[in-house]
């Protein structure tokens, strides 16, 4: 366990320094600059290039790129272009808004998709078509439309949750769930329909092994032979999706972010990215990568738990 955990760190490294080297090129070549920003369209040409000077936009991109990089190995982010407020703090208070959002997403992907998939193996052949209904709904769906549809129905006709905002943890818990629900719903669904397939498509074929009619002839209940041996003999493959459903929501946040205005780092980047906000982005884009990896570890983890062959690997 211990070497896959090592393993992956050490592959970590070098795909951080990748990620902020592509984020950093890729930045440059949006249209306009922070100076541009700041000035304004009918700014002077005298305030802009004093201003490109200041925020030492005038240097080469490997320059600045290089300012950049020796600050963050210390631990130092920057600070934004326009609120001045430093970067590692603006994300330290935006993070939970996101991860409160991705977890119980993820949460909720799980706990109904593998119910429904359950439901479906062990009953009649309609629950089979009503989840590959269901998936192909989930995955042509929008986030952004179905969080449109969403408000429109239980936060303007039915006023039953809030249509926008958030609500800190610690200063009302009551409200904080209800300010997740919605976004919440919108970002897990396409992922419940997938998980739902999965486990129903996995859990059938295990149900025909040997194995579980040897353990069906030895008196074992059904529940305990689906629940305790042929659900665990999918698990790689549910944590698998669960895994890569958790990265792909993290794009899926940028729009749901935007549109229940939720302060976290979708919007973040999206109102740095209009005002060219370089360390910003960078940050936004450092935090990313860190929570991919974060997940990819756990997933290996549960990898390793669920499969003791990973581990000697």
């Amino acid at each position: 366990m211990l070497v896959i955990i090592l393993r992956r760190i050490l592959i970590s490294v070098p795909l951080l320094f990748l990620t902020s080297v592509i984020t950093f090129v890729l930045q440059a070549f949006i249209p306009g600059d922070a100076a541009r920003a700041i000035v304004g369209i009918g700014g002077s040409t005298e305030n802009y290039e004093r201003v490109r000077q200041t925020l030492h936009l005038d240097l080469p991109l490997y320059e600045q790129y290089a300012r950049y990089i020796g600050r963050a190995i210390h631990g130092d982010l920057g600070h934004s272009i326009f609120s001045g407020e430093p970067v590692a703090q603006t994300l330290a208070t935006r993070a939970p808004v996101t991860l409160s959002l991705l977890i119980g997403a993820t949460l909720l992907c799980a706990v109904v998709g593998i119910l429904l998939g359950v439901v479906s193996a062990k009953g009649s052949g309609w629950r089979a078509r009503v989840v590959d209904v269901l998936s192909l709904l989930g995955l042509a769906l929008p986030n952004f439309w179905l969080a449109l549809l969403l408000i429109s129905a239980f936060a303007i006709a039915l006023p039953l949750l809030p249509a926008i905002g958030y609500t800190p943890f610690t200063a009302s818990p009551l409200s904080w769930g209800a300010s997740l629900v919605l976004p919440v719903v919108a970002l897990s669904l396409g992922g419940i329909a997938q998980i739902a397939k999965i486990t129903r498509d996995g859990l059938a074929d295990a149900m025909q092994q040997d194995y579980i009619r040897t353990l069906r002839a030895a008196g074992v209940s059904e529940a305990s032979l689906v629940w305790k041996h042929a659900l665990k003999n999918s698990g790689v493959t549910i944590v698998t999706v669960l895994g890569l459903g958790f990265i792909g929501a993290l794009s899926g946040s940028l729009f749901v972010e935007n549109v229940f205005v939720l302060p976290g780092l979708g919007s973040l980047v999206n109102d740095a990215t209009n005002q060219h906000d370089v360390p910003v982005i960078q940050g936004v884009a450092l935090a990313y990568t860190l929570i991919v990896i974060v997940v990819n570890l756990l997933v290996d983890i549960c990898y390793a738990t669920l499969n003791p062959r990973v581990r000697t690997s």
